[in-house]
């Protein structure tokens, strides 16, 4: 046998052992690597998310869903928490923060929810998420309706049964005196049919029923006496100022400050109440839901947030300006500091928002380094993410300081937005209203400039410059107004004003003028309600109404145009008597004479005031 016969097989064998030998070299490599590649990577996150009460529970039960957190690398861990039905998207209820805890109840159906956390670990590498199903049982029993109270005591769930499709169902519930309100009307459904009751006096016998619709006809369930409890709460002392209240009956949403929120009937009975951590209630949303935001001083931005509850009191919506920085960066925009002033819902479901921010500024607004607080506008989707932003460090001139100097000092409380960079800031601008106009623009309210701004939003696609400016030394002539409504006056421009909002109509502009610019000049002089008619084509503007309101609240204040021609105005910040620290606010009703024909005082300080037939329809 040949020598290379005989050494072949060895050195196939051979071959192969090395490949053998060189492959597990390779996967030890592998390993090692691996192992140190995991050494080197943080731990993963956990969580674990426990409800407060077992499923199912009925309809409206208020269940705390709470979240724990761990891990070796996890540091100040933040949530977000969402909800769904089964079967459908989830819906974000509180983005991203630092609160491990969510209540949450639902009476939209019964059903089976999904109820998500998500923790995000302190450096925002590494996210772990639980989620617990909770099924929500009808309160119908009997196939017949039934009343249920809540942990508010002056609000209560009606259900009915389901009724026949295309069909509609509301709730009708009467005063004793005749007074007459109903909850929005819902498409029928093979579901129970749920709503809340709210807007009623305590210790009072209300007749309640609901009514079903159709095309042709309307049919009525049966009659319940419903009698309301006594009211255990603390309530600010209410005094009528005038003889009468107006013959139309109606509701007055009020927001004072750093105290929940509170809606009276117009003789000042408390039919609602809310008692949430909020500084103050922003806007009613039609619907019966409301908007509101915290502002905190001397905390981080993580704890300023906005949101949106409803009757109940059961947060729907929620953010802060923490989370909200997080997107900024991403965009390529300045951080905000927190929210002020205004935050309101959209038609779309989204939200309106208005925040600040500031900037060291040299030789700009004094010599050297200053620190001067400015005005950021948000809009946020349904989900509460940021969908477009205006800064107004971008658009308007930082040159033209506060008009009257006004300044903040740490911590300014609600007089001043949040800021961080000094002790001492130059509050600019001071904004306190944004609106989303019939155009699809938006108007901006800058107090400290004495003007009305309307921004070019175009409905998401503006670019987000200003379009005109209303007030003196603005882009509008004041044309001589009716003497009746507006007589001659040596000051007509509004000053340090409020609320400023565009009616539907595109051309009518209502605000409460505070005054504070004219009054600088002549301390006898009272703030305004007004109402302007606007020309944007030819720049020009028209005093309809010009009424002095007998007081003068240098701050805060709310305007609004009733249904039946006549104003509502709030002065928000008043002593009385003058000079004394006897805090109170005033709700007034005028005529389109100028004339107050109602008045309610209210014995703290509030934000602003809301006229409403009733609880579930905003202005």
């Amino acid at each position: 046998m040949k020598l290379k016969e005989i050494l072949s097989p060895v050195v196939r064998v051979c071959w192969l052992l090395d490949g053998f030998i060189q492959n597990m070299r390779r996967i030890h490599f592998v390993f090692f690597w691996t192992l140190a590649a995991a050494a080197l990577l943080p731990a993963q996150i956990s969580v674990t998310l426990m409800p407060s009460q077992p499923s199912p529970v009925p309809l409206g039960t208020i269940v705390t869903f709470a979240a724990s957190a761990s891990g070796a690398n996890l540091g100040t861990p933040t949530f977000r928490f969402r909800a769904r039905l089964a079967g459908a998207a989830f819906h974000t209820i509180v983005d991203y923060g630092p609160n491990s805890s969510l209540s949450w109840t639902t009476i939209d159906r019964e059903g089976s929810y999904e109820i998500e956390v998500t923790a995000r670990s302190g450096d925002l590498t590494q996210t772990a998420a639980a989620s617990v199903i909770m099924a929500m049982t009808s309160l119908v029993t009997q196939d017949a309706p039934v009343i249920t109270p809540t942990a508010n005591s002056l609000v209560f769930i009606y259900s009915a049964p389901p009724c026949p499709p295309r069909q509609t169902l509301s709730v009708q519930f009467t005063s004793p005196e005749g007074y007459v309100q109903s909850t929005p009307s819902h498409p029928c459904t093979r579901f129970s049919m749920n709503f809340y009751l709210a807007g009623m006096r305590p210790q009072t016998q209300y007749s309640v029923q609901h009514l079903a619709t159709s095309d042709t006809s309307t049919r009525t369930g049966p009659m319940f006496s419903l009698p309301t409890p006594s009211l255990t709460r603390p309530a600010p002392t209410m005094s009528l100022l005038t003889s009468s209240v107006p013959s139309v009956d109606g509701i007055l949403l009020q927001s004072p400050i750093v105290s929940g929120a509170i809606a009276t009937d117009l003789n000042g009975n408390i039919v609602w109440y809310y008692t949430g951590n909020i500084t103050y209630v922003t806007n009613p949303v039609t619907g019966g839901t409301f908007v509101g935001l915290a502002e905190n001083p001397t905390e981080d931005p993580s704890q300023q947030f906005i949101r949106e509850f409803d009757l109940a009191g059961v947060t729907l919506a929620e953010t802060n300006a923490a989370r909200i920085n997080e997107q900024l960066l991403a965009m390529g925009v300045h951080p905000i500091n927190g929210f002020h002033h205004d935050a309101g819902k959209l038609p779309n479901g989204g939200y309106l928002v208005l925040a600040d921010s500031e900037r060291i500024l040299t030789d700009v607004q004094g010599p050297g380094p200053v620190d001067v607080i400015g005005d950021t506008i948000l809009v946020l989707d349904s989900n509460l993410q940021v969908q477009w932003v205006w800064d107004a460090f971008d658009h308007l001139d930082p040159h033209r300081a506060a008009l009257l100097g006004e300044t903040c000092v740490y911590p300014a409380g609600v007089a001043c937005g949040v800021f961080y960079l000094a002790p001492v800031a130059n509050d600019w601008l001071h904004g306190n209203s944004v609106q989303l106009t019939p155009d699809g623009n938006i108007l901006y309210s800058a107090r400290h400039q004495d003007w009305v701004i309307k921004i070019d939003y175009e409905n998401g696609a503006g670019s987000g410059n200003i379009l005109w400016r209303l007030g003196e030394g603005g882009d509008f002539k004041l044309a001589a107004g009716d003497p009746r409504v507006a007589p001659l006056d040596p000051h007509p421009w509004f000053s340090h004003q409020h609320d400023a909002t565009i009616e539907p109509n595109g051309s009518t502009l209502t605000l409460y003028d505070n005054g504070n610019t004219r009054i600088a000049a002549d301390p006898s002089g009272h703030s305004r309600g007004q109402a302007l008619r606007i020309n944007e084509r030819l720049r020009e503007a028209r005093l309809i109404l010009n009424a002095d309101l007998g007081v003068y609240s240098s701050a805060v204040g709310s305007a609004q145009h009733l249904p039946n021609g006549d104003y509502h105005f709030d002065s928000g910040f008043l002593a009385i008597p003058p000079g004394s620290t006897n805090f109170a606010a005033q709700s007034v009703e005028v005529n389109a004479q100028g004339q107050i024909v109602y008045g309610l005082q209210i014995g703290t300080l509030e934000y602003r005031s809301f006229r409403m037939p009733d609880l579930y329809t905003a202005p």
